[in-house]
Parts: structure tokens; C-alpha cells; sequence
């Protein structure tokens, strides 16, 4: 007998290099949470959207702001763009944003605040109203699920962490089975594969999209460190396990030991993103940025690769990849 009421097949999300419609962008809404980084960091998302939108030759860019102030401050950074306000809590919405199936619904999950760590006013119901506002049904999944601790190929095989997707305090009830199960039911994920832990630091314990990245079909993208890198080990383990996995494993190189008032940051170039037009890099001023912004062009030589600077945005906890969900296209019907 089935754990769910609803056994009809769920179509996986479309991998995120199928074609979209669009992209909901979180634009930095709160003075109080970004402090002096809040200018920078919003010309830095704005550099993102422009990339992203390439001059309409990309995608409709969506930014979603929290209040009427950030608006009007996204209109005057990117006027190319959409502007959306719908109230949050911060920008991160790849986790606290709506999951877009290849059925065109909407899966919107239970979140916590990443284990109980921030818990802010809005970020437990902006998913839902960002689907709502583009007129895409919404199934609400009673589990915790943050988009970042799963990276898909489209073809139902998922990677994730057992830090993240085991930690008690995410779903302290729920088994390995039992959320396999889940990701099958409200997802479609018919493989899960299981790497150990992500990075250091990593307030979101241990996102796979910080870590190991598909870029093709069977096809996944890991950093490479040398010994001084903090992550070196972590690397190299998740890519022997994806190629134990029967899984192809290209390696780009890592920024390596990235400081922010002392302390060790989670910066990846894996937290990239990849557009309709370009596929953006994140960037941080490290010596082997222009390496890693050339290794991900010959991985993806139909698009451009663009690799902008994520300083400020990364003072949050996370990149360019962290503050996007894309809008698979014929997905959402614009309101």
C-alpha cells in the first residue's frame, strides 16, 4: 500500500539548461540583514539579471522584491526587468521558491529557516505566492525541501547530501527510504545519488549546488582544490562517488580559500547558473577565476559564459545560483 494518496507519476523538473520562460531573481529587500553591502550586493544581482536577460536575447527576468522601496530601486538598477514585489524574508529563492515540474505545477515545500538557523517573516510563503502570481497550480509538499540541496538532470536523477537531506533538523522523522520515496512522489526522482557533505562553513548544511552540479545528462561538474584549498578532500571524494555512481565527472577548478573578516566563506564557482543565452559564474578575485570561466566554456560552447563578481552577494551565504528559480518554459502562463 502507498505512503501517499496520490500515486499518479510526477514528471521531473526539466533539467535547468531546457529552455525557459523566465526567472524569478531575488533583488536584496532589507537594509537591516545586508548592511553596508546592501548597494553593492544589489549592483552585483542586477549585473546577473543583465547577463541573464542578454539584452532579450536570454530570458524574462523576474525580480522579486519584498518591498515597495527595493522596487523602486531594482527599476532604476535594471530596467530591462520585471519587477515583482512579494514579500520575503531574504533573496535566497532558490530555496524558498516554487520547484516548477516538468508537468507545468508548481511544488512548493515546507521550510525551516535551513535547520532552524533564520527564521524570517515571508520566506515560508513567498514559493507559494510567486507561483500563484504566475497563474501555476501549486501543490504544497508537508516535508522540509530547499531547492539548493538537489541539482537534477532532467532525466529523474538527482544529486544531493546526507548532511542536508538527513539532518534532523530538517525532517527528523523521515528515513533515507522514506525520503526517496517523497523526492519520487512530488518530484518525480526516480535516483537519488547520496554524497557524503558539502562545504565548509556552509550555513545550509551542505547544498549539493555549492558541490557537484549536472551540466549534461549523466554529467556532473566538481570542483578540483589543491591541499591548501579548505574543500580539497570534500572534492575529491564527492567526484570518486559520482564516478563509482557510473556517473561522467568534469572537473573545474576551485577559488580556493576565500576569507571574509577572517573567517573561512563558502565560495563555488558551482553555484552558477545557467540561462536560456549565458550560463553566469560567480567570481570572487581569485587566481584561478579566469581558468574556471574557461573550463565552464568548454562545457557549455553554446552559450556564453559570463563570470561576475558575487563579493557582496556571498556576505549573505550564497551566489548567483542560490538567489535564482527558473521558469521552465510553457511551464506558467504570465499573469
Amino acid at each position: 500500500m502507498s505512503m501517499f494518496d496520490d500515486d499518479a507519476p510526477t514528471t521531473p523538473p526539466p533539467a535547468e539548461w531546457a529552455p525557459h520562460d523566465a526567472v524569478w531573481i531575488g533583488f536584496p529587500s532589507h537594509p537591516e540583514l545586508w548592511q553596508d553591502d546592501l548597494h553593492p550586493a544589489r549592483e552585483e544581482v542586477a549585473a546577473f539579471a543583465r547577463a541573464v536577460h542578454a539584452d532579450g536575447r536570454g530570458e524574462t527576468v523576474l525580480l522579486v522584491c519584498a518591498d515597495d522601496e527595493a522596487a523602486d530601486a531594482a527599476r532604476e538598477l535594471a530596467p530591462f526587468a520585471t519587477v515583482v514585489v512579494e514579500p520575503f524574508g531574504d533573496i535566497w529563492l532558490r530555496d524558498t521558491g516554487p520547484i516548477l515540474t516538468g508537468d507545468g505545477d508548481a511544488r512548493v515545500f515546507e521550510f525551516n529557516g535551513w535547520g532552524g538557523k533564520y527564521d524570517l517573516p515571508g520566506d515560508g510563503t513567498v514559493g507559494e505566492g510567486l507561483a500563484e502570481d504566475r497563474r501555476v497550480r501549486v501543490t504544497r509538499c508537508a516535508w522540509v525541501l530547499e531547492g539548493g540541496a538537489i541539482d537534477g538532470d532532467g532525466t529523474g536523477v538527482v544529486l544531493t547530501t546526507e548532511q542536508c537531506l538527513l539532518n534532523p533538523n530538517r525532517n527528523a522523522i523521515l528515513s533515507r527510504g522514506d525520503i526517496e520515496a517523497r523526492l519520487a512522489h512530488d518530484l518525480g526522482m526516480t535516483r537519488v545519488v547520496w554524497l557524503e557533505k558539502g562545504l565548509m562553513n556552509d550555513h545550509t548544511d551542505g547544498h549539493v549546488d555549492n558541490l557537484a552540479r549536472f551540466v549534461g545528462p549523466g554529467r556532473v561538474a566538481v570542483p578540483e582544490g589543491a591541499e591548501n584549498d579548505p574543500n580539497w578532500r570534500i572534492y575529491q571524494d564527492a567526484a570518486e562517488h559520482l564516478r563509482g555512481q557510473g556517473l561522467e565527472v568534469v572537473t573545474v577548478p576551485s577559488p580556493g580559500r576565500i576569507l571574509h573578516e577572517g573567517e573561512i566563506v563558502p565560495a563555488s564557482y558551482m553555484n552558477f547558473y545557467i540561462g536560456n543565452a549565458a550560463v553566469v559564474v560567480p567570481i570572487y578575485g581569485a587566481p584561478d577565476d579566469d581558468h574556471a570561466v574557461a573550463a565552464f566554456r568548454s562545457i557549455f560552447p553554446d552559450r556564453e559564459v559570463v563570470g561576475l563578481r558575487a563579493d557582496h552577494i556571498l556576505t549573505g551565504g550564497g551566489s548567483f545560483h542560490c538567489i535564482s528559480q527558473q521558469v521552465p518554459r510553457g511551464a506558467a502562463v504570465a499573469a
